[in-house]
């Protein structure tokens, strides 16, 4: 092999090695697993600069990193109407401002928790950067954290804004002086405030004006705050290279109030409006409203043989809960059978001002899809008509027969029927009468069945037309049979229900379990309900708390949770606040462990309320808003946490990873909350 052969097989080597390690930007095999977030080493400008007159920010870090969802993490003050274009290159964050900047003013850039670092993923949390275009800069900062008042969940990625304007009209009409966004954890950090009085509020700004709309979520602290900051003595641990430690003493700043809490909610507001219109089929009419009301709205039919009549004369109203959705099952031949109804409607709704007002429209309500009732119908008069001209030209004389057609009346009880529970019908269409004589409950004595006596079957308060419940002093462990004769029930259509028959068995009381909790802590003149809630953290039973306890009973084995509610105004459910009446919403408390129940238990706990911190006193099986990406050091004590089945007080956002809020890096400040500082 000559000397040119081998110099060739040289360089291809050569280039085949460099392209292997150019395809292969990971981290190198071996050591330590990289579990630390990115540090910022050097800016353009520098943390804190005075006199700012350009449009870009260059910020530089020790490693790679990447952006996740800046154009709703990263947040500016005083706020932007065009948010900046943020750009991460290599180990470069670039920040390009597209409005001009205020004279004179201190600008923060609030990054959240959306650098990270690009192979790992390690979240560098709370970083901030901040300068000023004039020859001052301000410095004083405020922090807390947000949650959900109902369920107290982490409040991930909405707004928390400070007015010095202290009028109740401000978040309504002014976008906030400076902003900051809540982290994972619901965390929030608003840095360089100018020394005097705010009002502090969040929201959720849908239409990224900066203010509240009335339809959006919204929280208030409901006092003003007065930013200070207080020197501290800080102790820090250093370690030689000979591995011996020694402890230094330095100076240091916090920053106050590091301690506030909101809880955010929203008043349910809704325009009214009509919302929805249509025929579902032959036999219904379907109305939907933007918002619920107590005032149905007037409808009057424009043609068929009815004109003239209102639509609630000629048919039977079944409405939702809140009256915001109206069903009218149609009642009368004439309107039934005409393909497109012309109605019209006299309804309340919102204006201009936000007064409610009679507004008058016509509709026209088409039936694309006639119903299979009245299809079965239309076959069946065809049919006979066509037999009974059959039979007159054949001279006979006959009487006709219609095929029935049947509704069903159908129990929900399948096997086993709850000891603390009625039994309910459902019907197919809407019922206009039962005959309860013809409806008989036996239970087995032995081997012979005996009659319970006389049912007393009931519509329900709401599904009206279709829903119904019998109510029976349960015998526990008893076998009972429910008969309904033929023609027991009729439709408001003339059909009747077939004869059925079921049987079931009531569990016994050693099927269930008791829960009892003894509560401390409850607010002096107040009363509290306790609600039991299921894996997926709604509520399954309530109980209102009477001489410091609440008691469950009837319990099926399962995992079950709890949450209790002060019941200001003793109306029996939680009550949402108001930003025009400056009330805030009624205070929210979780038991933090778990209950995995089994058959005739009976379980006693103490519940002390105020115990743990707010952030920690929800389980985190049924957190919905958990971070996303939390360092492995988190997660292994959360599972100790699990398996130890403790009082654990988190604290302010569990980890302390978040240390850079510290550094004394201009921009990122606040103290961190120790476990224990959130309580009302």
């Amino acid at each position: 092999m000559n000397v040119n052969n081998i110099f060739k097989i040289v360089c291809m080597a050569g280039v085949v090695t460099l392209l292997a390690a150019c395809a292969s930007i990971g981290r190198p095999e071996g050591g330590e697993r990289d579990e630390l977030p990115p540090v910022f080493v050097r800016s353009n400008p520098e943390p804190g600069a005075l006199e700012f007159k350009g449009n870009r920010l260059s910020i530089f870090f020790d490693e790679n990193i990447k952006m996740e969802d800046a154009m709703n993490k990263v947040v500016v003050s005083p706020v932007q109407k065009q948010p900046p274009s943020v750009s991460a290159n290599g180990k470069r964050l670039t920040v390009e401002f597209r409005d001009s900047l205020v004279k004179d003013a201190t600008y923060t850039v609030d990054f959240s928790d959306a650098i990270r670092d690009l192979n790992e993923g390690n979240i560098l949390d709370g970083f901030a950067f901040d300068f000023s275009t004039g020859a001052t800069r301000d410095s004083l900062v405020i922090s807390g954290m947000l949650f959900e008042a109902r369920n107290l969940e982490p409040a991930q990625g909405m707004i928390v804004g400070v007015y010095s304007n202290l009028s109740d009209t401000a978040i309504s009409t002014l976008p906030f002086e400076r902003i900051a966004k809540t982290n994972q954890y619901g965390q929030f950090v608003i840095r360089n405030l100018a020394p005097g009085s705010y009002n502090v509020y969040a929201v959720n700004d849908l239409n990224r004006d900066y203010h509240w709309d009335r339809s959006e979520d919204v929280a208030f602290l409901g006092q003003t705050v007065v930013p200070e900051v207080t020197n501290i003595t800080v102790t820090d641990t250093l370690r030689a290279s000979n591995g011996m430690d020694s402890i230094v003493m330095r100076q240091g700043y916090k920053y106050l109030p590091n301690d506030l809490l909101l809880t955010w909610f929203n008043e349910n507001y809704r325009s009214q409006y009509l919302k929805n219109n249509s025929r579902i089929d032959s036999t219904r009419v379907m109305i939907e409203l933007g918002a619920p009301t107590d005032t149905l709205p007037v409808l009057t039919l424009l043609n068929t043989p009815a004109a003239g009549r209102r639509l609630d004369e000629v048919s039977r109203i079944d409405h939702s809960a809140l009256g915001d959705s109206i069903t009218y099952w149609l009642t009368d031949k004439g309107v039934i059978s005409t393909d497109t109804l012309s109605v019209e409607i006299r309804y309340l709704r919102t204006d201009s001002l936000d007064q409610l007002t009679w507004t008058t429209d016509t509709l026209r309500l088409l039936n694309r899809e006639r119903s299979k009732f009245q299809k079965s119908i239309d076959k069946r008069n065809q049919d006979r008509e066509k037999l009974l001209k059959k039979l007159r030209e054949e001279g006979k004389d006959t009487v006709f027969t219609d095929e029935q057609v049947f509704m069903t009346f159908d129990t929900s009880t399948r096997g086993n029927q709850e000891l603390n529970r009625p039994l309910y019908f459902t019907a197919s269409q809407p019922v206009d009468s039962i005959n309860e004589a013809l409806v008989h409950l036996e239970m087995r004595v032995d081997t012979v069945w005996r009659d319970t006596g006389a049912q007393h079957i009931v519509r329900d308060s709401i599904n009206r037309q279709l829903r119904f419940t019998l109510y029976h002093d349960w015998k526990e462990g008893e076998r009972y049979r429910l008969s309904v004769d033929s023609a027991a029930v009729t439709g408001i259509y003339g059909n009747v229900n077939k004869a059925t028959t079921s049987e079931f068995t009531v569990k016994k009381l050693e099927d269930y379990s008791t829960i009892k909790f003894n509560l401390t802590g409850i607010p002096d003149g107040e009363e509290m309900i306790v609600e039991l809630l299921n894996s997926q953290d709604k509520p399954v039973a309530t109980s209102r708390v009477t001489d410091g306890t609440a008691t469950f009973t009837f319990v099926s084995p399962n995992t079950y949770y709890a949450r209790a509610f002060v019941d200001s105004n003793r109306n029996g459910k939680w009550d949402t606040g108001s930003i025009s009446e400056q009330r805030q919403p009624e205070d929210v408390y979780y038991y933090p462990k778990k209950l995995a129940l089994k058959k005739n238990w009976d379980l006693v706990q103490t519940w002390d309320i105020n115990l743990l911190p707010l952030d920690a006193q929800k389980p985190n099986e049924i957190k919905k808003n958990k971070p996303k990406n939390r360092d492995r050091n988190a997660a292994r004590n959360e599972e100790e946490d699990e398996e130890e089945d403790d009082f654990y007080p988190q604290g302010f956002g569990g980890s302390d990873r978040n240390s850079s809020r510290n550094t004394g890096i201009t921009g990122i400040g606040g103290t961190r909350l120790e476990p224990g500082a959130l309580r009302r």
